[in-house]
């Protein structure tokens, strides 16, 4: 016997036709997928809201002969030791490098850990992508 539970849900024709248009775009094979996604998704911003237990990345770009730029992002890394996992840096060209950072613990501190890289100047774009950690 199989875990999966079925249920039947009522939608007005429009919302129900724009959806199917929608996941369709997405490449979804079905509306069980993409309402998997959906609940997941919905879970995850409770979780992070909630503080809870979280994982993702932290990538950023940024000017590494911005005067004092890289010494400050190794300080702030090593002040926030406890939620990285790892780090993979890359050089895009001469001036530019790309730093993916991983990291995993509760929401609210990897967001005060990616707020305070975001604001250095030289750091041209930053973005977080959270995750369930369980």
């Amino acid at each position: 016997m199989s875990d999966l539970y079925r249920f039947g849900i009522s939608l007005d024709r429009e919302l129900i036709e724009a959806f199917d248009r929608h996941i369709k775009g997405q490449g979804y094979q079905s509306r069980s997928e993409a309402l998997r996604d959906l609940i997941r998704n919905e879970l995850l911003r409770k979780t992070t809201a909630e503080g809870g237990l979280v994982a993702g990345a932290i990538v950023m770009t940024y000017d590494h002969h911005k005067r004092e730029l890289v010494n400050r992002l190794i300080d702030i890394q090593h002040d926030f030791h406890d939620l990285i996992i790892s780090t993979q840096h890359v050089h895009l060209d001469h001036e530019n490098c790309l730093e993916v950072i991983a990291v995993k613990g509760n929401a609210p501190d990897i967001e005060k850990l990616s707020s305070a890289l975001k604001v250095l100047v030289g750091v041209k774009h930053l973005d977080l992508s959270l995750s369930s950690a369980d």
